[in-house]
């Protein structure tokens, strides 16, 4: 009987530390993005303080072309507040799928400024406007780096939450919801803008 009782409280602490690990691993990854996003929002952030200078530099020469200079600001205060609600909660599909989508509108929107840019050989040859093309092209380079890290990471998370046994305990622990990828529409995003001169 002694044994037996002995047996049963061995099994159940063995029991209870797996539960336990378990609990402690879901709480280790989820961290382990949310800190992978924050790096995203510092690179996002960054590029959106370039912009309005890039937007001073050519705002001289480009006078006519209002509508595109006013399209990127626009975009611009889009993603940034996108990024202001998928940092609250970097787990939440519809913030990342927002914040995507912004990410989407401003790629595009920068692109069709570097491309009138060429039709502006003064624009071209400025120093300043030289400069902040390489520091966006650097900060393009830094997020597309930063998100690959926040996917491998949600990755993790949602595999280990999806396998076995820990599939039957991240629904009562509040790991239910899947973590959702960072994934970015424009093309504009996820390669560094080509800088010609």
């Amino acid at each position: 009987m002694l044994i037996t009782s002995l047996i049963i409280v061995g099994v159940l602490i063995i029991l209870v530390m797996i539960v336990v690990g378990i609990y402690n691993k879901l709480v280790t990854l989820k961290n382990r993005f949310e800190n992978a996003f924050s790096q995203i929002e510092v690179q996002l952030q960054r590029r959106y303080d370039l912009i309005p200078n890039l937007i001073e530099t050519v705002k001289g020469y480009m006078a006519h072309e209002k509508e595109t200079l006013e399209a990127v600001i626009q975009a611009r205060n889009q993603a940034q507040s996108s990024l202001q609600a998928a940092s609250q909660n970097p787990g939440d599909a519809g913030a990342i799928a927002g914040l995507a989508g912004a990410e989407g509108l401003l790629g595009g929107a920068l692109g069709r400024i570097f491309a009138l840019s060429e039709s502006y050989p003064d624009l071209k040859a400025n120093q300043n406007m030289a400069n902040l093309q390489e520091e966006l092209s650097s900060t393009e380079n830094k997020v597309a780096f930063s998100r690959q890290a926040f996917n491998d990471s949600v990755t993790e998370y949602n595999t280990y939450k999806q396998t076995f046994p820990p599939v039957f305990f991240a629904g009562m622990f509040g790991h239910g919801q899947d973590a959702t990828l960072l994934e970015f529409e424009s093309k504009k995003i996820k390669e560094a803008p080509k800088v010609q001169f």
